[in-house]
């Protein structure tokens, strides 16, 4: 049987400014990826978002970003392996502490946006996050995964760190033949149909491809399947794809169960 992790970045509100619907997202995923306060949410949106996801019976990790509230984390920020290290330990431990309340421990960390995008070709920077993780590791029972883009320099140094990887891949982003997402500046980037979704999900989990935006063919094997919270489909994609996921007899659970950890 085909087994897959569905996630989300949700908790990204921040003072009075709210996106996305968390709530309704929250129903059809299995891991969410929260944000840590530097790119968006704060204090009481993380509070609230684990609190959420613990009623849903959603796992729940962290999704650190470049300290970027302006630019919602998506401008490409210089900054050196150190500061990464920092960043990510600091959002970490942040998150770590509104779980602990919960009875709850952290499954996993994502990177988000250009942080992300950035380590996935550095592999200076994609060592120092991934340390960053192996060391708040130490906080709980259980070690954390890191959760990157499947194929990328992150997947080796996990594994040279002694890290669980999981390999993830976006329903709703277009690729490259390089196996990297095409830019959201560029037309096509962003996918809005959530059959067509559908239909590009199903066939990553059963034959471990993907169509990239010219039309041709990659390898493509992920263990999770991410969702963009803050697009005005996400409720509708993330409901289509677990349907006719479920409908084609894949089991959707959270990352750890599919990892086997």
């Amino acid at each position: 049987m085909y087994c897959i992790d569905l996630n989300s970045d949700l908790g990204e509100s921040f003072g009075t400014y709210v996106l996305g619907r968390d709530e309704e997202v929250l129903s059809s995923i299995t891991s969410a990826n929260v944000a840590c306060g530097f790119h968006a949410g704060d204090p009481q949106v993380m509070q609230r978002t684990v609190a959420a996801a613990k009623t849903k019976g959603v796992a729940v990790g962290a999704h650190p970003g470049h300290p970027d509230l302006q630019g919602f984390g998506r401008r490409t920020l210089g900054c050196t392996p150190q500061e990464a290290y920092a960043f990510c330990l600091y959002q970490i431990g942040a998150l770590q502490a509104f779980c602990a309340p919960q009875g709850m421990e952290l499954q996993h960390v994502k990177p988000h946006g250009a942080l992300y995008n950035q380590g996935a070709v550095s592999p200076e920077l994609a060592e120092s996050m991934i340390r960053a993780v192996r060391d708040a590791s130490a906080a709980q029972k259980t070690p954390l995964i890191f959760m990157g883009l499947a194929g990328s320099a992150y997947e080796k140094i996990a594994a040279d760190l002694s890290v669980p990887f999981a390999a993830e891949a976006f329903a709703d982003r277009a690729y490259t033949e390089e196996g990297t997402l095409v830019s959201r500046r560029e037309p096509g980037a962003v996918l809005h149909d959530p059959e067509i979704i559908s239909q590009r999900i199903l066939e990553m989990i059963t034959r471990g491809t993907v169509e990239t935006i010219t039309g041709k063919r990659i390898s493509l094997k992920p263990s999770s399947i991410c969702v963009h919270g803050d697009t005005p489909e996400a409720v509708e994609i993330a409901g289509t794809l677990r349907k006719n996921l479920e409908a084609q007899g894949i089991a959707l659970k959270p990352l750890k169960e599919v990892l086997g950890l």
